[in-house]
């Protein structure tokens, strides 16, 4: 069941550094969030946040709420390894294990995470790869490396590996940068596909892009150089780009600065 995002006052922190601040936004389930604005406003960071990623950077900490269906992901007791089951994550680059076989990179988390049966395990991988759009194109050579695909086919491969374990949210941090624009629009379609069982957030320096994959919009930036991101406005994709708010959402957007 996809669900809900609850955030409230986070600020994050490498060391000292204050990277974003005071960020409060709702994100409904079987939605799709794009995050926009320009480099080094905290895009990232803050997505990074939603997983309890942030805190593996060495200083990354962070204040505030992430309520998950009304559960506070940093409360005291609360597994990380859980939240990132929970929520899962692509990344701008595939990185699908090099050594790994296409069915095991599949595989790899339900491993971790339990035992299966062969019959049950060749299952689950199946749906995950039919889930992303990638079994027509790999089910005869399952067995080779996954690092032999393109980077489209590899992109999508990871795909069906955060989505193996069954997560509620899907969180993507620009995952067509590195990729052509066929493989981009195959991205994009999934995109739409993953929606209807997914709470979906991507993080994308595209504006095309955000406009064409999202219900939602959310554009973050920063004062100056140094100082802390922050959340300039949220609201429908549709009126973000046709009648913003904010002046300097409209700014971006029409290509002004950033």
């Amino acid at each position: 069941m996809a669900k809900r995002i609850d955030v409230s006052g986070l600020t994050a922190y490498y060391g000292s550094h204050k990277a974003i601040e005071d960020i409060s936004m709702t994100v409904e389930p079987r939605s799709v969030t794009a995050f926009i604005g320009p480099s080094g406003c905290g895009k990232s960071t803050f997505l990074r946040t939603l997983n309890r990623m942030h805190e593996v950077t060495p200083g990354g900490r962070v204040e505030g709420k992430v309520l998950l269906d009304g559960d506070d992901l940093y409360a005291s007791g609360i597994d990380p390894v859980n939240v990132r089951r929970t929520v899962g994550m692509v990344f701008q680059r595939p990185n699908p294990f090099p050594t790994m076989s296409i069915f095991d990179n599949v595989a790899a988390g339900l491993r971790l995470n339990g035992s299966y049966k062969k019959a049950e395990l060749a299952e689950i991988v199946e749906k995950s790869l039919k889930g992303a759009n990638l079994w027509n194109e790999v089910k005869d050579r399952l067995n080779k490396p996954g690092s032999g695909l393109s980077g489209g086919q590899q992109q999508r491969l990871c795909i069906a590996r955060a989505i193996a374990v069954e997560p509620q949210v899907l969180l993507m941090d620009e995952p067509c940068s590195a990729l052509d624009p066929i493989s981009t629009l195959a991205i994009e379609d999934l995109i739409g596909e993953l929606k209807e069982r997914f709470t979906i957030v991507i993080v994308t320096h595209n504006m095309q892009q955000a406009a064409r994959v999202s219900d939602r919009t959310a554009f973050f930036n920063l004062a100056a150089v140094g100082q802390p991101g922050k959340l300039v406005e949220i609201d429908e994709t549709e009126r973000i780009f046709s009648n913003p708010s904010v002046q300097a959402t409209e700014d971006y957007i029409s290509g002004r600065f950033g």
